[in-house]
Parts: structure tokens; C-alpha cells; sequence
């Protein structure tokens, strides 16, 4: 197996009533998309991956520094619930920690100094249920969270998983939200092309064909456009959406 299960009868481990800044879990196991695999490609399982700042795990396909997506935590809860084989959420690294009671912004240290702060919960795709018929409409917003690397260093296997105090962010799980919490931040006289749009608030290419109506609904439609339009004006990358000033001082120096 991928992972350790230390039993069903065994007690659970969630967040609920644990202070901020103490031991809350571990990592049971650590697992690798290799850049260009597809995104139903095989997964490595592996005993350490190194977290680059600002990146994500070195040699995952989903470490880019303009996504929020760039780590997937699961939780044991989910497989036992669904009896499901190891890595069918797909996930970088499996918790002993229930990841659906973890809100957009906490701060995890896993291992010595490797820190992510939590973006969002990651929604069920279609690929699950490639490996799990039906798993998709099951699990909900059950299958992990994702994350962004903070502080780079070394995870491993059996690593304490530290929740620190402070908050990153507030993200929301509803991505039209985010669309529009990232739009609120384009700068007046610039516009954000709408796949690097869909990059930032962390959502499918797809989703693109329905983002021209999303930003006229909000009425943020001059904020936005496609990368052939609007040559005049300068395209906005992005920057400090992920920026987190406020939480500098909790993490290792």
C-alpha cells in the first residue's frame, strides 16, 4: 500500500478543539505527478519530497508559482469512508487529519520547516471515477485541500503535521468567488487575460468560455480579456494576489 492505515477501529485524529501550534497529525504518505504526465497519469510514490517556496513539491506537474492548486492534502477519513484503494484522490500528501475541517488560510508545517498555507478544498473531477466509479458525486468537497508552498524544505514520511498560529488568506471553495476576488484586484488602466484569470483563481482552461459572462455579471467585464484583445492596455500577471505580509513572522526563519 501507498500509505499506512493503522486500522479501523483506531482513534481519529481531526482538528476540532486542538490549540494552534501543536502537533495535530502526521504524514502518511508522499506522492509525485511527473511534469507533462496527464492529469489521470500515474503517480510516484515517494519517501521525500522537497517543498520549494512559492512553487510547490520539486518535480510535481502542479508546481507553478501563479496557482493556488499547487499541493493536494487528503485525509485517511475519506478512504475509509468510501473504502477506497490507495491514491485514488490523487492526492501529494495523505494526513491523519480531517482536511474538511481545515479552512481556507491555516498554516501547516509539515516536517521541520516545509510550511503551506491552505487555499481551498479541491472539487471531485471526473478522473476519480476512472478509479473508483462514482467516487466523484460521493465524496463532494471530502477528497483534500489544497495548498501553496510558503517555506520550502524537505517532507517526509512519518513528519509531524504542526498547525501554526495566524492566517494566510480567505479563499472561498466557490470558484466564480474567487474569479471575482481576483478581478477586485486588477488595477485600474490594466486588463488579466482570462486563462492566466483562470490560473490565479485556481479553475479548469474550460472554464475560460465562461468567464466574459461571469465578469459582465459582476461588472468588472473592462477588467478582462482575451489574449488577442484589447492591445492597448498592459496585462496585469497577478502580482501579491498570493502575497501573505502577515503571517512572515510565524514562519521559520
Amino acid at each position: 500500500m501507498a500509505w499506512h492505515d493503522a486500522g479501523a477501529g483506531a482513534p481519529y485524529r481531526g482538528l476540532q478543539d486542538t490549540p494552534a501550534g501543536t502537533a495535530i497529525g502526521s504524514v502518511l504518505g508522499l506522492a509525485l505527478r511527473a511534469d507533462g504526465s496527464s492529469a489521470a497519469g500515474q503517480l510516484l510514490t515517494v519517501p521525500l519530497a522537497q517543498a520549494l517556496a512559492g512553487r510547490g513539491l520539486a518535480g510535481d506537474r502542479h508546481a507553478e508559482p501563479d496557482s493556488p492548486r499547487q499541493v493536494l492534502l487528503a485525509g485517511t477519513a475519506a478512504y475509509r469512508q468510501h473504502g477506497l484503494a490507495p491514491q485514488t484522490l490523487r492526492e501529494n500528501v495523505l494526513l491523519d487529519v480531517a482536511t474538511a475541517t481545515l479552512p481556507s488560510g491555516t498554516l501547516l508545517r509539515l516536517g521541520d520547516t516545509a510550511v503551506v498555507g491552505l487555499t481551498f478544498q479541491c472539487e471531485a473531477c471526473r478522473y476519480l471515477d476512472a478509479r473508483h466509479p462514482g467516487i466523484a458525486g460521493a465524496i463532494g468537497k471530502g477528497r483534500g485541500v489544497l495548498a501553496r508552498v510558503l517555506h520550502g524544505g524537505p517532507v517526509r514520511v512519518s513528519d509531524p503535521i504542526v498547525q501554526l498560529p495566524g492566517s494566510a488568506w480567505t479563499w472561498s471553495d466557490d470558484w466564480r468567488e474567487r474569479v471575482a476576488q481576483i478581478l477586485a484586484q486588477v488595477p485600474d488602466g490594466m486588463v488579466v487575460d482570462y486563462r492566466h484569470l483562470a490560473r490565479l483563481a485556481g479553475v479548469q482552461a474550460v472554464y475560460c468560455r465562461a468567464l466574459p459572462g461571469l465578469a459582465r455579471r459582476l461588472g468588472m467585464a473592462e477588467r478582462a480579456a482575451a489574449h488577442y484583445a484589447r492591445p492597448e492596455l498592459s496585462r496585469w500577471t497577478g502580482d501579491m494576489v498570493f502575497a501573505t505580509p502577515a503571517v512572515s513572522q510565524t514562519l521559520p526563519a
